[in-house]
């Protein structure tokens, strides 16, 4: 077994003692947890480097990572279900099933929301897997060794790091947003360039090597520090830089893989003789990751590391949320775990769960291949939301490229698509200004709240692991039913809608060459080669200006407002023309339909008002309650969140009538 010691260093009463329902409270367990990964065990095969990483005396190559595990006090009462949390970035997100508020401070105690997830029983478990996460109070990251060369040198590489400033600034971090950076192995570097361009789709332009240098700004002095890029003529805010040079030293990243395999598989199998605190209790194990963890959890997949080194199955549920059909940098020499789209590496293909072919690049491959070649799959759901067809990549998981239909699905995969949805759950009231980062669109943000639709894909996925019960059908757009549309038509429509501004140009996903080496988890070509783009298909509208394909909650099928998966930055924060979060933080907006017909007429309005589409406001919320049932009696939501959709579709109505267009 991979984990050789849980070093628990804490035992508290969750929440003050909450009593969850029959469950009763919980108890939070923290500690380290160290590993000890066989190099030469081919369940490891996949894990670049790893042969080149430091073994101890037994041979073994040792990383080491926090862990928490949330528990009933009294195991015997839960669901006997672990519930993998794949942090994000070194924070936990889980909660969000809870419908729990996400605190900007990571040492915060953990808000138990609505209580879902515990008084269902689940066991929840948290480990870091991410090399690169930095040293910060509450954030969980992973203990990995560096790569060495046959004389026990750090690796010398080239990398590509890529920013864009929300304001003018003279100096990046060389690392996404704030984690450990890369420092360049020759502050000199003369082979070290750095582009710019306004859009992932559009040509990038070079900017002379004696314009920037490898330094950072300390008050008025300029200090040689390796760890910053500085341009004293200032980073335009908006624009979309690349900086590829060469770096020294490489942690084994894929060591996270690993991490998360090997204490799920501890927790679900080891004894209590062994340390295992779980012991006994848990009959399935399923995992979470959304945004940067589902993408983790994508490639997790592709590569097949679901079985450790006993080749006893670790998860045996995956809900891989907002990732789109990207993968990124979780097993690359010189990894960056951290990095955020566009231009992440390895290449995106294959993207479906069966097998395909690229017209373009006659690669053939699916992302359960090396799971189906041992007959060991775990059931699948992928998660969307619009955000991730509108960047221009969810589509490519469910479309047959040579063909440009409907690609076959696997048995083992559903794939829903939360439709009129933005990549993080919307706050209502609708908020013009991001209190995370700051970021502001030109339209308030979307608001609608996709929490429910997860609650009833973990219960769907349980009863399907546990009982071999089917879930619903996969619901996403179509090209069979005309559903599933070029982004650029749909776009168009847009222009029709007072106050909303479009892009000229929209996001593709684009082939991208790294070099022969890239299946390997090496990049002998940086930056790459750019390629043919990928089709970019996306939900048709409604008369509403709202999606017609996927799940779609009241907010769109009962609707008082538009909702989005795009919004473009606004002019405070530079290049108006993309949209927000191209580079991370995807975002989408909310728009009121006008109160009344003389309302939409004066302002052209081509959607129905809300007097003219309902009655009163009973009649309304009478339609919304109507909705809720069908979804629940269609198995895509819980009855336990009918009433607060009914009760949130009222906060709606009554906020639009008095606050909307």
């Amino acid at each position: 077994m991979a984990i050789v010691r849980l070093d628990i260093l804490n035992r508290s009463i969750f929440s003050d003692g909450l009593s969850f329902g029959s469950v009763g409270p919980y108890e939070l367990i923290e500690g380290i947890a160290h590993f000890e990964v066989d190099p030469f065990n081919p369940r490891n095969e996949p894990i670049t480097d790893l042969e080149l990483a430091p073994r101890n005396s037994a041979g073994k190559v040792e990383c080491s990572a926090p862990f928490s595990i949330l528990q009933p006090n009294d195991p015997t009462q839960g669901k006997h279900r672990l519930l993998f949390d794949v942090v994000n970035r070194g924070r936990k997100t889980i909660l969000s099933f809870n419908s729990a508020e996400r605190s900007a401070d990571p040492t915060a105690p953990l808000d138990p929301g609505n209580g879902f997830l515990m008084r269902q029983g689940y066991t929840l478990v948290w480990c870091g897997w991410q090399a690169d996460v930095p040293p910060t109070p509450g954030l969980i990251g992973l203990n990995a060794p560096q790569a060495l060369d046959a004389n026990g040198k750090p690796l010398t590489g080239s990398i590509l790091c890529q920013f864009q400033a929300n304001e003018p600034t003279q100096h990046f971090l060389l690392a996404d947003r704030t984690h450990l950076p890369h420092p360049p192995a020759d502050i000199d570097d003369p082979t070290a360039t750095l582009t710019v361009r306004e859009h992932p789709n559009s040509p990038a332009e070079p900017i002379s090597r004696d314009l920037w240098s490898f330094v950072r700004v300390e008050g008025d002095q300029l200090t040689e520090l390796p760890s910053h890029i500085y341009m004293p003529h200032e980073f335009a805010p908006g624009m979309i830089y690349q900086l590829v040079y060469q770096t020294i030293g490489s942690n084994v990243v894929g060591l996270g893989f690993t991490a998360v395999r090997d204490i799920v598989s501890f927790l679900k199998y080891g004894s209590s003789e062994s340390g295992n605190p779980c012991a006994g209790y848990i009959e399935y194990a399923y995992a979470f990751g959304s945004s940067q963890s589902g993408r983790f959890l994508r490639q997790m997949i592709h590569l097949g590391l679901n079985e450790d080194e006993q080749d006893r199955i670790a998860l045996d549920g995956i809900i891989a949320h907002v990732a789109g059909g990207m993968r990124g940098e979780f097993n690359l020499r010189f990894g960056q775990p951290s990095k955020d789209v566009c231009f992440i590496i390895p290449e995106l293909f294959p993207f479906t769960d069966t097998m395909q072919v690229d017209p373009v690049t006659g690669e053939r491959g699916s992302l359960l291949e090396q799971m189906e070649q041992r007959g060991k799959v775990p059931k699948i759901m992928f998660t969307n939301t619009s955000a991730e067809y509108w960047r221009g990549d969810a589509a490519l998981i469910h479309t047959n490229l040579e063909t440009m239909e409907d690609a076959p699905e696997s048995e083992s995969v559903r794939r829903y698509h939360f439709a009129g949805t933005q990549h993080g759950s919307g706050a209502f009231p609708p908020i013009e200004i991001r209190e995370s980062d700051g970021i502001r669109g030109q339209l308030a943000f979307n608001s609608v709240d996709y929490s429910p639709l997860h609650r009833a894909a973990l219960e769907n996925l349980d009863r399907w692991v546990s009982s071999n019960e089917p879930p619903p059908p996969s619901r996403h757009p179509s090209i069979t039913d005309g559903t599933a549309v070029e982004s650029k038509t749909v776009l168009k429509k847009f222009t029709q809608l007072p106050s909303v501004s479009v892009p000229q140009q929209t996001t593709r996903a684009i082939r991208l060459d790294y070099g022969p080496e890239t299946a390997l988890g090496r990049t002998t070509v940086l930056p790459a080669l750019e390629g043919a783009e990928y089709p970019a298909l996306v939900s048709e509208i409604d008369d509403t200006f709202n999606e017609i394909a996927g799940i779609r909650l009241p907010d769109l099928t009962v609707p008082v407002g538009t909702y989005t998966g795009w919004n473009l930055r606004h002019p405070d924060i530079g290049n108006t023309g993309l949209f927000i979060g191209i580079t991370g933080g995807l975002a989408g907006w909310t728009l009121p339909l006008s109160k009344t017909r003389e309302d939409r007429e004066g302002s052209r309005d081509p959607r129905f008002s809300i007097t003219e589409l309902y009655s009163s406001r009973k009649e309304y919320l009478r339609q919304v309650t109507n909705a809720a049932e069908a979804l629940v009696t269609e198995g895509y939501l819980l009855t336990e969140d009918v009433t607060p959709i009914v009760d949130r579709a009222a906060w709606r109505y009554d906020y639009f009538l008095q606050n909307g267009n």
